[in-house]
């Protein structure tokens, strides 16, 4: 009898342990379960902890509460100018209503996920291509309405979308370099010619300075040659203008007068007496070059009298008289 007992409270122990293992559940704390009996949803939701149900008649199904990221497969389509591209996004959604997520869709993921696309494709063919490239916040906006508004019936808020890469054909990409490229350049030129009519203005107001003071002149020049003579890798040809020439005749003092020669005639032959005084040519050329260089006129070829140049006279009749013997 006692062992018949003993068989029975161990037989029923085991059976409390065998439902308790069937019954028993763990709901995690970011998840949410849900009561299926006799396939009818219970309207109690099963609360994150330990929570039991009966075997065989009831089915929990838990639903994951976190927010889920969604990648979207690239979609090729054409813009509203006719452009061929490539969108490729992504989702953030969670589920905010586990009842009807379960029962109202048959895989929320799917369901969001081919609505995504469907999405993304009518909102390439509704944009144009620098929209896509630079307006993508709008873009986010409207496709993550586009998006929300039938998963609200799915029991899942859209939380966030982002279009992730937009990829554009070679040709697309050159053409569009191009563009920068010209862009740039015609910048370029209108800052270098503001430059140009900017230093236009200064140099005529540097003009007008220096104009009033020539020494200005001299000393910017001679500035610019100390700065290209400091790099002493190149060769300086330095032409000297008229300015600094006259600057520096001004400058230098005034030369000195120079002494009046005074030629002696020669005497004439013995035979024939003292004769005139004659001046060769040689010595004519050389008072022609005395008289250029004192301001005198070119004296007479006959040795007649010069202004300015004094010749000797003949000698006296004692001094012939000594030259005869």
């Amino acid at each position: 009898m006692v062992e018949e007992l003993l068989t029975a409270v161990i037989a029923a122990g085991v059976g409390v342990v065998v439902y308790m293992g069937a019954a028993a559940r763990v709901v995690k704390q970011y998840e949410r379960g849900l009561v299926f009996r006799f396939g009818r949803l219970r309207e109690e939701i099963r609360n994150p902890g330990f929570t039991v149900i009966v075997p065989v008649v009831e089915r929990l199904h838990k639903v994951n509460m976190q927010i889920v990221t969604l990648p979207v497969p690239a979609q090729e389509g054409i813009t509203r100018d006719n452009v061929t591209v490539r969108v490729d996004a992504v989702v953030y959604f969670k589920v905010v209503d586990p009842a009807n997520a379960i029962v109202a869709v048959e895989d929320y993921r799917f369901a969001v996920s081919q609505m995504a696309q469907t999405s993304l494709r009518s909102i390439i063919g509704k944009s144009d291509l620098d929209d896509l490239l630079s307006n993508r916040e709008m873009l986010n906006q409207g496709l993550e309405l586009m998006i929300d508004s039938p998963a609200v019936g799915w029991g899942v808020q859209i939380d966030r979308v982002e279009i992730k890469d937009v990829s554009l054909p070679e040709t697309m990409k050159r053409s569009m370099a191009r563009q920068a490229e010209a862009d740039r350049e015609r910048r370029a030129r209108v800052i270098n010619a503001d430059a140009e009519l900017q230093a236009s203005h200064k140099l005529a107001e540097a003009a007008e300075v220096m104009s009033e003071q020539p020494a200005a002149l001299q000393l910017r020049l001679l500035h610019t040659i100390v700065a290209v003579a400091a790099e002493k890798n190149s060769t300086l040809v330095l032409p000297f203008p008229v300015e600094l020439l006259r600057f520096l005749e001004r400058s230098a003092p005034p030369p000195a007068a120079a002494p009046v020669r005074e030629k002696t005639a020669p005497a004439g032959p013995a035979s024939e007496g003292p004769g005139p005084a004659e001046v060769t040519d040689a010595d004519a050329d050389a008072d022609a070059d005395a008289g250029a260089l004192d301001g005198a006129p070119v004296p007479d070829a006959l040795g007649g009298p010069v202004d300015g140049l004094m010749l000797d006279a003949p000698p006296p009749e004692e001094e012939r008289e000594g030259l005869r013997e």
